[in-house]
C-alpha cells in the first residue's frame, strides 16, 4: 500500500516542540483531568474508579458512553454508535468498510489530508471537488452534480470545515444529501467540530439521511484530546455490523477507563460547549483584529469551529513565513502549504486566551515586520 506523506500531522510533529505559543492547534484549550471533574461535579470519579476492573469492555463501546453520544442528535439511537479512537480511525473505519480498489470517490479540497488520501491508498480514484476562497469555502452544488455518476461509490464532507471554519447551512446539506442520494452513493461527513457554532447552526448530516455516516471526536469542541476517543454515528445498522467486522482487525476495543471518563463527560456535553465556546468567542475577536485591521491580509470569517484560515499578500510562502514565525517569535500555527493552499495561514483560535493573545500580538508585529 502506497501512503502520501500526510503534510500537516509531519508538520506539526516536526515543529511545534519547538514553540513558545501554540496558535496551530485545533482543540479548544484541553482540559487539565482535575478542571474536566471539577466542571461536571464528579472530583469523586478517580475514587470510584479505583474498584474498575481493566479488562476489554465492551468492543462497540461502554453503553452509557453510546447512549450519551445518541443524546447529541436528534434520530439516532445507541446502536447507530460505534465508538473509536478518535475520529482519524472512525474515518478509516469507513474507508476500510466501503471501499474496494478503483471505486470512485468525491472528496472536498483543501480539507484535513485524511479525507481525500486515505481512500487514494487503498486503490479508490479520487476526484476532488475543490472549495474556494470566493465561493466563501462552500461546495459548488452544480460542480458536485457534474462529478457525480452511476460509479461513485462515497463522498466526503467535512462540516465545520477544516481549516477554514465555513458551514454548509441545513439548507445547503439537505441538498448534498439529495444530490448524493440521487446517484446512489454514500456519504460520509466528518463532523469533528460540530457544536462548535460561532454566528449560525447546522443539524448533523446523520439526523436527515439513513444513507449518511458521520464521524465526530472527543477532541475538539469536547476538549478531551488525550482520551484519542471518537465515534461513528449512522442509522443505517447494517453498515455499522460490518464496520464492526472490519473493526476486529484493527483496535478490537478502546480502553475502558477512558470510556469510563469519556462517559462521564458526555453527560455534561452541555458545559463542555458552554465553556468551549466562550473561550474561542474570546479568541476570534482578537484574530479577527489581526486580519481586518491590515490591508495585506484578507479571509473569510469562520462560521463555526476552532479554526480560520486567512491569507496574505507578501512575497514569502507560507511554510517559510511560518518557520521564520517560530524562530523569531516562538509563535507556532501551520503554513496552508499543508493543505495544498499556498499564501494562507490556518490558525487555530481555542488556545488558552492568555496563550492566544500572546501569539497574536506576536504574529502581528512580526507580519508587520515583513510588510515594512
Amino acid at each position: 500500500m502506497k501512503v502520501e506523506p500526510f503534510l500537516v500531522e509531519r508538520y506539526m510533529s516536526s515543529y511545534e516542540h519547538l514553540a513558545k505559543l501554540n496558535i496551530a492547534e485545533t482543540c479548544v484549550a484541553p482540559f487539565r483531568l482535575g478542571e474536566l471533574l471539577s466542571l461536571i461535579g464528579r472530583e469523586d470519579l478517580l475514587e470510584e474508579l479505583r474498584d474498575l476492573t481493566l479488562d476489554y469492555g465492551h468492543t462497540e463501546g461502554l453503553p452509557e458512553l453510546r447512549e450519551g453520544i445518541a443524546k447529541l442528535y436528534r434520530r439516532v439511537e445507541p446502536d447507530d454508535v460505534l465508538i473509536t479512537r478518535g475520529a482519524i480511525e472512525a474515518n478509516f473505519q469507513v474507508f476500510y468498510t466501503l471501499l474496494e480498489p478503483e471505486d470512485k470517490v468525491i472528496s472536498i479540497f483543501p480539507a484535513y489530508q485524511q479525507l481525500y488520501s486515505a481512500p487514494k491508498s487503498l486503490g479508490a480514484e479520487v476526484r476532488l471537488l475543490r472549495l474556494r476562497e470566493e465561493e466563501s469555502w462552500l461546495p459548488d452544488l452544480a460542480e458536485l452534480e457534474r462529478m457525480l455518476d452511476g460509479g461513485t461509490k462515497l463522498v466526503v464532507m467535512n462540516n465545520p470545515h477544516n481549516p477554514t471554519g465555513s458551514l454548509m447551512d441545513e439548507g445547503m446539506l439537505k441538498r448534498v444529501i439529495e444530490i448524493v442520494e440521487s446517484s446512489g452513493a454514500y456519504l460520509l461527513c466528518d463532523e469533528s467540530y460540530h457544536g462548535l457554532f460561532l454566528d449560525s447552526s447546522s443539524p448533523s448530516a446523520a439526523d436527515l439521511s439513513e444513507r449518511v455516516i458521520v464521524t465526530r471526536s472527543f477532541s475538539k469542541p469536547l476538549s478531551l484530546t488525550g482520551l484519542r476517543l471518537g465515534w461513528i454515528a449512522s442509522r443505517d445498522r447494517g453498515l455499522i455490523e460490518e464496520m464492526k467486522l472490519r473493526r476486529d482487525y484493527v483496535s478490537i476495543s478502546n480502553s475502558i477507563l477512558v470510556e469510563k471518563i469519556a462517559a462521564e463527560a458526555i453527560r455534561n456535553a452541555s458545559k463542555i460547549y458552554e465553556r468551549s465556546l466562550s473561550i474561542l468567542r474570546r479568541n476570534l475577536p482578537r484574530l479577527r483584529e489581526l486580519v481586518e485591521s491590515r490591508d495585506y491580509l484578507h479571509w473569510v470569517p469562520p462560521k463555526a469551529g476552532s479554526v480560520a484560515f486567512p491569507g496574505y499578500d507578501l512575497n514569502l510562502g507560507s511554510e517559510e513565513l511560518a518557520l521564520r514565525l517560530l524562530r523569531e517569535e516562538g509563535v507556532f500555527l501551520v503554513p496552508g502549504s499543508c493543505f495544498g493552499i499556498e499564501k494562507h495561514l490556518r490558525i487555530g483560535f481555542g488556545a488558552r486566551p492568555e496563550v492566544f493573545e500572546e501569539g497574536i500580538a506576536r504574529l502581528g508585529s512580526f507580519l508587520d515586520r515583513l510588510r515594512g
